[in-house]
């Protein structure tokens, strides 16, 4: 059976994260070549052979920041000369840091600049260096990995909270300006079930989950699948916000 995005091209920035990783797999399951984005130092090649390839794809790996616009200038030519299109993006790449929101002075400047660039200018700079790149095929896609926390004002910090909120306004402009040759939707995950919420207070996390109708927290996959969803069956949804959270916004 021939693999629905087989042909397609999907960069994941943040590739290296767990929720980054699961997008990463998941497309390239469903026969996509996925670029994937990172910024740590693995090895390209240690991160490619994580990725399934039984379509015949040749995934790629590239080191990046999404903070340097010279790098992400970078990025696109790559991609150009080494695949030579591009189908889909996905803004996955982001830092947190867990601050309690009553304590102000914890959350110093250079933590909220940190969060701020790298949550929305980051978005905003990766849309502009592969802008050209998504539009070539006039049925481009931009997937922003936002959160429920743009919502609630419940996360890890008040900034992330805030740079959440200013990713998915990010998200409605966009698609009002690169309409009709690009979409651009939100992802909004709940709490997801990762290696850095299971480093938080325990009683913490199981107060999110009790408070969450579904019971449980969501699994990477599921936040990998809504990606993907946003490729294959909900292709004529633009500017839309889509919350993977279990109902927890219900409460």
């Amino acid at each position: 059976m021939n693999p629905p995005l087989r042909g397609k091209v999907a960069l994941v920035t943040g590739g290296t994260g767990s929720v980054g990783m699961a997008i990463c797999r998941t497309l390239a399951a469903r026969g996509a070549t996925v670029v994937v984005g990172f910024r740590s130092a693995t090895e390209p090649a240690t991160l490619v052979a994580q990725l399934p390839a039984g379509h015949g794809q040749r995934h790629r790996a590239y080191r990046c920041d999404v903070v340097n616009a010279a790098s992400l200038r970078e990025l696109a030519a790559s991609i150009d000369e080494d695949v030579g299109r591009l189908d889909m993006l996905v803004n996955c790449a982001g830092i947190t840091k867990y601050v309690p929101h009553a304590d102000l002075d914890a959350l110093d400047d250079a933590l909220i600049d940190a969060i701020l660039a790298t949550n929305v200018r980051g978005a905003i700079a990766c849309t502009r260096a592969l802008r050209e790149l998504l539009a070539r095929g006039g049925n481009g896609l931009i997937v922003n990995i936002s959160s429920i926390a743009a919502r609630t004002g419940v996360g890890s910090n008040i900034a992330y909270c805030a740079s959440k909120a200013a990713l998915d306004n990010l998200t409605l402009s966009l698609a009002r300006a690169l309409a009709p040759a690009i979409r651009v939707v939100s992802v909004a995950p709940g709490l997801v079930d990762t290696d850095f919420v299971k480093g938080l207070d325990p009683a913490w996390r199981d107060e999110q989950t009790a408070r969450t109708p579904l019971g449980r927290l969501a699994s990477t996959s599921e936040i990998a699948d809504a990606v993907t969803a946003c490729a294959l069956e909900l292709r004529f949804m633009t500017g839309a916000i889509l919350p993977i959270d279990g109902g927890r916004t219900l409460l």
